[in-house]
């Protein structure tokens, strides 16, 4: 999902009559302390009820037809997503599935319900502008991992590793343990890497650095971030053309990809 096409594409939807459009934010976080009860039934419940009582007063079949469609289908979604919840959940519908967007995310929203001509898109354009499409480089020694994220989440990874033999930076598939493959060098071999690394690594990441830049074009990230040691992370930054927004000194490419998110977007 390109959520900036999402987006663009719901801006342009106009419906009239009874096909209107359902817009539901709803809050699921559980850490939130309003709801440790799971008071997002409730509030669910409640939404879905409020307008089909208002429909069934106005007497307009067609439309409360229309909204009981819908109704059950964010209900299919909602109950299909239960076990898998984050922190809040968005969707768009209308009963002729001409609109139909419903995500869950891992930012806290507030719980608005909208049954209208047009999508409410003011709290996922609040989440697209704070948590954009985003690089994240991981970068230790002869080991670069890149992340995308968007809203916060993780899209794709991919990882390189330095073929010290080749001298070329290659699709890395197996497990990084970098305690362990640095012991098992031994202290003689662990020092020959080190003299030849730093030798070389101007020219080593100045060639990763234009990989990154052509992913950083390709996958139009707005925000790009590059996270590891000290010395590490500032020499590839250096030798990127892109900007990069900020830099975080701290050695995470053994850590989780969630883990890395939440310590980029703390």
């Amino acid at each position: 999902m390109d959520l900036y096409e999402e987006i663009k594409k719901l801006e342009q939807v106009r419906k009239g009559n009874s096909n209107k459009v359902l817009t539901m934010y709803l809050n699921t976080d559980p850490s939130d302390p309003e709801q440790q009860g799971g008071e997002w039934k409730i509030h669910f419940k409640n939404g879905m009820r409020n307008f089909e009582q208002y429909l069934e007063k106005d007497e307009n079949k067609e439309e409360l037809i229309n909204f009981q469609q819908v109704r059950q289908k964010a209900e299919k979604f909602v109950k299909g997503n239960e076990q898998n919840f984050r922190k809040g959940i968005v969707l768009f519908a209308t009963a002729k599935e001409d609109v139909w967007f419903a995500d869950r995310v891992q930012m806290r929203l507030k719980t608005e319900f909208f049954w209208q001509e047009t999508p409410d898109l003011e709290q996922l354009k609040t989440l697209y502008e704070t948590f954009p499409k985003t690089g994240v480089i991981l970068v230790q020694q002869d080991h670069v991992k890149v992340i995308e994220a968007e809203l916060g989440e993780v899209k794709d990874s991919i990882h390189y590793e330095l073929d010290m033999n080749t001298e070329k930076w290659r699709l890395f598939a197996g497990t990084h343990k970098g305690e362990d493959s640095m012991g098992k060098r031994g202290k003689n071999m662990q020092q020959d890497f080190q003299d030849r690394f730093e030798a070389n690594k101007h020219r080593w990441y100045k060639n990763i650095a234009a990989k990154l830049d052509k992913l950083a074009k390709d996958h139009e990230w707005e925000k790009i971030y590059v996270v590891g040691e000290s010395d590490a992370s500032r020499d590839l930054e250096a030798l990127m053309n892109k900007t990069v927004d900020d830099i975080i000194q701290k050695n995470m490419l053994d850590h989780t990809e969630s883990s890395v998110l939440t310590e980029v977007f703390a």
